[in-house]
């Protein structure tokens, strides 16, 4: 159990002291986050010991040491510079996904029609409807859990998002919109062995998971949908797993899309491709 101290200093290094991980680095990072967001102190506070009020961090330690992710544990996640809620029922933003905004908000459109699909928390589809306030954005989901989350957020930060209950496999979709964009489960139940525990035991698996056997599936199924829900000259938007790039560079112009290309991250992988209808 972590005494009930005072001193902001203390208590960080206790926290990170708590800790069992190997990574100093993250344990720091962690310890910092668990800071700023419990007790609104900056680094600079913590180092000068500035007095804060006591508490019990004993519960908060034992579930970062089973590898929960903080974002679950604190309930929200940092998304493009605004905080968006998160739970066991969606996937933790990542900065990678960042990189669909930037791609989108490239074209200076003014008053988009957008869908996008598998929105999950809604930081895709919210964040372009902040970003681009004349845009009108729908956004679909096959969780209603998800959705409920999703809501959740649109409300929080004030934005005008419709949101639908359906499954991009199966479901049809009539009305047309001239941006697309999607972050599809792309992960194959092979790449398992290799995931971070916090990812593989705490996050959804529906949003996560394809099988080996088709690794493109929603690819496919967005490639599909694309020639009937996308408007002429219409932008698609996905990211993708690094390792599928090419194919689904291929998928697309095997479906007739055009000016497809493929964006890396930071760290030079693959990670977003677009293409025009």
């Amino acid at each position: 159990m972590i005494p009930k101290l005072t001193n902001s200093k203390v208590v960080f290094e206790l926290i990170k002291a708590q800790l069992q991980w190997n990574d100093a680095n993250e344990i720091h990072a962690v310890a910092l986050l668990l800071m700023e967001k419990l007790y609104r102190v900056s680094l600079t506070d913590i180092l000068s010991g500035k007095e804060i009020p006591p508490m019990d961090f004993t519960s908060i330690i034992e579930r970062l040491n089973q590898h929960e992710p903080i974002q679950y544990i604190l309930g929200e996640a940092d998304f493009f510079g605004r905080k968006f809620k998160v739970n066991p029922s969606v996937l933790i933003p990542r900065p990678e996904t960042e990189i669909l905004i930037r791609e989108i908000l490239k074209l200076n459109l003014l008053s988009p029609t957008i869908l996008d699909i598998g929105t999950g928390s809604g930081c895709i589809a919210i964040t372009l409807k902040l970003e681009i306030p004349k845009a009108h954005v729908s956004a679909i989901d096959v969780s209603q859990a998800a959705l409920i989350t999703a809501n959740r957020n649109a409300q929080l930060l004030n934005a005008d998002v419709y949101f639908i209950h359906g499954n991009i496999l199966t479901d049809a979709f009539t009305e047309e919109v001239s941006i697309m964009v999607s972050n599809p489960p792309y992960v194959t139940e092979f790449e398992k062995k290799a995931m971070d525990s916090n990812v593989l035991h705490f996050e959804p698996h529906l949003a996560l998971f394809v099988p080996d056997s088709n690794p493109l599936l929603f690819y496919r199924a967005i490639a599909e949908k694309s020639k009937t829900i996308l408007k002429p000259n219409g932008k698609l938007f996905v990211e993708i797993n690094e390792a599928l790039g090419q194919d689904v560079k291929r998928l697309f112009e095997d479906h007739g899309l055009s000016e497809v290309t493929i964006s890396k991250d930071l760290n030079g992988k693959d990670r977003v491709v677009t293409a025009t209808r």
